[in-house]
């Protein structure tokens, strides 16, 4: 399988899918831990791979949807954005609403 398809298999397979610096438990960068404390709080399970441990995904994945930075959130397959998007939309509601829309 070629890494566009491991991609699209990992987003498509998640209601809720997060690529990241690290882990969440181990985030390696401030814009991928107050990405994950974000997703966290919204008390949903999400998938994520650290693109840090797999270099044809880091090297790939900002052609997958034309986002060239790391972190990027997916819901239902499609690109909700980056650190910046994610915490706007946590801080007014909409992330919350929008993950438990995806995961009914």
């Amino acid at each position: 399988m070629d890494v566009m398809d491991r991609i699209d298999e990992a987003v498509k397979g998640h209601s809720v899918f997060l690529f990241m610096k690290g882990t969440p438990q181990f985030p390696s960068c401030g814009f991928s831990s107050r990405t994950v404390e974000a997703l966290k709080k919204c008390e949903k399970e999400f998938g994520y791979c650290n693109v840090l441990a797999d270099q044809e995904i880091f090297q790939n994945l900002p052609r997958y949807a034309d986002w060239p930075t790391f972190p990027q959130v997916y819901i239902n397959g499609e690109l909700i954005g980056g650190c910046d998007i994610t915490l706007e939309m946590f801080e007014k509601g909409e992330l919350k609403k929008m993950i438990d829309e995806a995961s009914a």
